[in-house]
């Protein structure tokens, strides 16, 4: 509910602002306009950008010989993502690289990360290139962080200092510069000046996770839509605010697109506005039509830092230049439900209400308290429909890097088995004479849920059989799992619950 009202809301606010503006543009800058250092400076401060000749060579060929093996073994994938009730296939390739049993959801899809390699963690890849991949990728984590580390801290120490240099910074300046010449300040050095816990919450801002890796070719797109506001062309990505982070946690974005000298620049010598042959990364302070929005010039290995709140307090989107491009988004995810250790802690604490009669081997409930009935309960859609059916309706695509995530997903579709076995119990028990006010209480609460279950059932199963699911390729279309029929005995429950629900409404009318 509160999503659906988050989006109706999103939606509000565009629409006003497209009346406001009309038949009208608003403006933006480039690094080649005169006022665009004051702006950057003024209003994106918290946006900083770095060349790729400050990165180690070793470095980039490591990522990008990364990014062209994983492309080579067909690891990015279209996902289908759900948005205001309607399923799309994002136009980017996606592949969610990071720390293992990590999950990241955004518009209502909940991707599994690829693990890299993790001291402690047993992890098969299905080849050596794809390991070396993944390797590489944390190297280039580790870069960034100490890269975001260096920025915080250089824009706390000096923030009430004014930057003196206003020279308009071209694009093949690093328009940063003065911000990450400060930010390299040690932390020996600084020491003295930055308490001690401030250090822990810019470590805890910058301690990416996971990387969301991005593919796509604009020439091989049928379609691409136009950036709406600005007038800044093709976009590949629509304005947005990253999902699903820690609060005010820094965004690292290293790019790589495969240019060519055919297509790397356009001919034109002098071009209002961006340069639509190179790929650019737009931010615009949201739902405001008086602040230029930016168009900044991504070439091959630049990276860009959004610090602290600017993920919040600003939108930003890629706009599509002609080359092939891939990128990698390194984020600090909030993994407070998104992790196996916290579904498999919820599990545990469902299963504690189930026991087991040493003699007879029965199941039975320890407790019939609405409470802890309600808790269970929802519990057990939380691993239906945010784990078991997530991860399948993704296909068998993870299996093209590694089979990591499949043992898990054996595990808690046992526990939602015993989780089916625990609802079928408390339906038989309110079934028996009891006292009146407690069962009507149970029922009520048992309505909740199963009616809830039902609906997302159904979502669920038209979801895989959509016309966009149906575009997917073979290996990558939705699987409606877990599924079976009434003719399947080893289910204590059909998957069709409609009979279930009825049954209660009709011993809450009973007893009333």
């Amino acid at each position: 509910m509160k999503r659906r009202a988050g989006e109706r809301e999103k939606e509000r606010k565009k629409k006003k602002l497209l009346e406001e503006l009309g038949e009208n543009k608003l403006s933006y800058v480039t690094p080649a306009d005169a006022d665009f250092h004051q702006l950057w400076k003024t209003k994106y401060s918290k946006l900083i950008f770095g060349k790729s000749d400050t990165i180690p060579e070793e470095l980039h060929q490591m990522v990008q010989e990364g990014f062209l093996t994983l492309r080579k073994h067909d690891c990015f994938f279209q996902d289908l993502v759900r948005i205001k009730g309607n399923d799309f296939v994002t136009p980017v390739s996606r592949i969610l690289i990071g720390n293992p049993g990590c999950t990241y959801k955004y518009l209502n899809t909940r991707l599994f990360t690829v693990p890299w390699p993790t001291e402690g963690y047993d992890i098969k890849y299905c080849s050596p290139q794809i390991h070396d991949a993944c390797k590489a990728l944390i190297r280039l984590n580790d870069y960034l962080h100490i890269e975001a580390v260096k920025a915080l801290q250089g824009q706390n120490l000096f923030e009430t200092k004014e930057i003196k240099d206003t020279t308009v910074i071209d694009r093949e300046q690093n328009f940063a510069t003065s911000l990450m010449e400060k930010g390299s300040v040690s932390k020996d050095q600084s020491s003295c000046c930055v308490p001690e816990d401030d250090y822990v919450s810019v470590k805890n801002r910058t301690s990416y996770n996971l990387t969301l890796l991005n593919y796509m070719d604009p020439l091989q797109m049928l379609y691409l839509k136009q950036e709406p506001y600005f007038g800044m062309g093709n976009m590949a990505v629509s304005w947005h605010h990253d999902e699903n982070l820690v609060e005010r946690s820094t965004v690292a974005v290293y790019s790589y697109s495969c240019e060519g000298s055919a297509v790397e620049e356009s001919n034109e010598q002098k071009l209002k506005g961006r340069d639509p042959a190179v790929w650019h990364v737009g931010l615009k302070v949201a739902w405001d039509i008086d602040t230029p929005g930016l168009a900044i010039p991504l070439h091959q290995g630049d990276f860009y830092l959004m610090l602290d709140d600017l993920n919040m307090t600003h939108q930003h989107c890629v706009l599509a230049g002609f080359s092939p491009r891939f990128s990698s988004t390194h984020r600090v995810a909030d993994c407070s439900r998104g992790t196996l250790e916290y579904i498999f802690g919820q599990c545990e604490l469902a299963l504690q209400n189930l026991q087991t009669d040493s003699d007879s081997m029965a199941l039975s409930l320890k407790s019939l308290e609405t409470a802890v009935v309600k808790q269970v309960e929802e519990i057990h859609n939380e691993v239906e429909f945010e784990w078991l059916r997530q991860f399948w309706f993704q296909g068998k695509r993870y299996l093209k890097c590694t089979d990591w995530w499949l043992k898990p997903m054996a595990k808690l579709e046992e526990f939602w088995r015993k989780m089916e076995i625990m609802t079928s119990l408390v339906l038989s028990e309110v079934g028996k004479e009891q006292i009146q006010e407690q069962r009507n209480e149970t029922i009520n609460c048992l309505l909740l849920v199963l009616n809830e279950r039902q609906r997302l059932r159904k979502e669920w199963t038209a979801r895989c059989q959509s016309e966009a699911a149906e575009s997917l390729p073979e290996d990558q279309k939705p699987e409606c799992h877990p599924f079976w029929t009434d003719d399947e005995c080893n289910m204590p429950l059909p998957f069709d619950l409609e009979e279930v629900i009825a049954n209660l409404q009709n011993l809450v009318q009973w007893v009333e």
